[in-house]
């Protein structure tokens, strides 16, 4: 959607890290910690670990016409044998407003299904947290349920809502 795109992340694309790391949205919904520069490098050779161990896949969403990283997506906890896996997405405020976690997502999903044969993907997050709630709604993630208190955020325990979709639901239109 508006040209952004998805690409592997890149060594030198350790400073965007380093910045996602102190955005006060991305800490807010997220376990992150402020990065160095080295613990950003280290995280990115981590995620191509995983790719390669076939545990995680995750993307940088670059703005159009091949500029930097404004947001991350991807799958986390990659169980082939299992046939599940869990999205995981963040935007810096550059990348903002225009859709493009909704579209990273179902993108991903039709990969994960057609291609890697998973059956089932979930999307959790805050109950406080209406932005994500839209993203896995948009996507075709079914709400689920309520998981009470499942995950500590800087200001205490939060309910999550839990989304999926399995193999077979129908594809978002649009």
């Amino acid at each position: 959607r508006g040209g952004f795109a998805l690409r592997p992340w890149q060594p030198d694309d350790a400073p965007v890290l380093v910045v996602s790391s102190r955005d006060p949205e991305i800490r807010q919904w997220n376990r992150s910690v402020d990065l160095s520069p080295a613990a950003a490098g280290e995280k990115i050779a981590r995620w191509r670990e995983r790719w390669q161990a076939e545990e995680a896949a995750i993307w940088a969403i670059c703005r159009p016409g091949g500029g930097g990283p404004v947001g991350l997506v991807g799958l986390a906890d990659v169980d082939l044998r299992g046939g599940g896996a869990e999205f995981l997405y963040w935007l810096l405020p550059a990348g903002r407003g225009h859709g493009v976690v909704v579209d990273a997502t179902v993108r991903i999903s039709r990969w994960a299904v057609d291609e890697l044969g998973l059956h089932r993907l979930r999307i959790t997050h805050s109950v406080a947290n209406p932005a994500s709630c839209r993203v896995a709604v948009k996507a075709g993630f079914a709400l689920e349920g309520v998981m009470r208190s499942a995950l500590l955020h800087a200001d205490g325990w939060h309910d999550e809502h839990l989304h999926a979709r399995v193999a077979g639901d129908p594809w978002p239109s649009g």
